[in-house]
């Protein structure tokens, strides 16, 4: 007999696990809208106060997956996804954003998979709106601007239709829950290498053993002990790197790679128009905290991507990538792309 939700939610109460398949069954009912919004809510809360479990985790992101929307991709040599979990307060200009830019011009294909701000100033899809890119294209659409362009978004409300299920749940709760840690492992282009930031450093170890069992080639798992969900210029970064089917953890700081350490305050915005135009400066060439973080961040996406053998070596790439010009003519071509596509 599969659990029901009432056993599901006594098990988190009694703080016991619920077991794979038992998970992939409780998920289905909640992505089909079978739990009441009660149950749900209570069910979602009770995880997270008796913490997920990487096994719990797994399974949920697999029935998330199941039922996205997906968009397909022949080659994804070199695919990447720049990502981060949100909620780490810093409301920061968006510098996985920007990073897309940079990596795809280095030579990465991007499938950047993001939505509008919970909790920053700005999120991902706030300022590729302000930039001026359309955000609402077809699967088939955005699978073509990755195949020719190197590059892709695709915002996550329309891939994630199932979601609708739990939206009013979520917003009403208001704390972070199961599903702010799903995101960043359901791509829908399936990109088999990713940067992914975590908004807190227990999650470096649960994200990147959850992508291992989700097949991920490539995964650096990223927390700055600053608080940021990025590789950080303001303190000493934790990383969980899955490379050849082996997980290891370290540190990383700015100097190792020749950075000046900055607080993250330089990189503080108040709205997605300010987000837009510190992006804009940086992919213009002008130097300074922004532009470093960029060139860090886009670096180890390089890395993660295969691209680049080291961080150190993304980073040369992404530099040459802003300076050459050429990450500001891959924001220019996609605005130019997404609005043909959109016509």
């Amino acid at each position: 007999m599969p659990i029901t939700p009432q056993e599901a939610l006594q098990r988190t109460i009694e703080h016991r696990e619920i077991f794979h398949d038992e998970m992939l069954h409780l998920m289905r009912l909640i992505m089909n809208g079978e739990l009441s919004p009660v149950m749900t809510a209570a069910i979602i809360t009770g995880l997270r106060v008796k913490k997920e479990t990487i096994g719990e985790i797994t399974a949920a992101a697999q029935v998330m997956r199941e039922f996205s929307t997906k968009v397909h991709v022949q080659d994804t040599t070199h695919m990447v996804d720049i990502v981060g979990t949100g909620g780490d307060g810093a409301n920061t200009f968006n510098i996985s954003t920007c990073s897309m830019f940079v990596a795809a011009a280095a030579g990465a294909k991007v499938s950047k998979h993001g939505g509008r701000s919970v909790s920053s100033k700005s999120g991902s899809a706030d300022v590729m709106d302000a930039l001026g890119i359309h955000i609402n294209l077809q699967p088939e659409q955005i699978a073509q601007c990755i195949a020719d362009m190197g590059i892709g978004f695709m915002f996550a409300p329309n891939h994630h239709p199932a979601m609708k299920n739990v939206a009013p749940v979520r917003k009403e709760l208001g704390v972070r829950t199961l599903f702010n840690i799903l995101g960043p492992l359901t791509n829908p282009a399936g990109a088999p290498n990713i940067l992914m930031g975590v908004f807190h450093p227990d999650l470096v170890g649960i994200q990147v053993r959850a992508l291992q069992r989700l097949g991920a080639e490539h995964a650096l798992v990223v927390y700055g002990r600053d608080g940021m969900d990025e590789v950080s210029l303001g303190a000493a970064t934790l990383v969980g790197e899955l490379k050849n089917g082996q997980i290891t953890e370290y540190e990383i700081h700015p100097e190792d790679f020749g950075l000046p350490m900055v607080s993250n305050r330089a990189l503080k915005v108040e709205t997605p128009e300010q987000s837009r135009q510190m992006l804009l400066d940086v992919l213009s060439g002008t130097t300074g905290a922004a532009h470093d973080i960029v060139c860090l961040n886009a670096g180890a996406a390089l890395y993660a991507a295969n691209v680049a053998v080291s961080i150190q070596d993304g980073i040369a790439k992404a530099r040459n990538a802003i300076a050459s010009g050429a990450a500001k003519a891959k924001l220019e071509a996609l605005v130019v792309r997404t609005h043909a596509l959109a016509a």
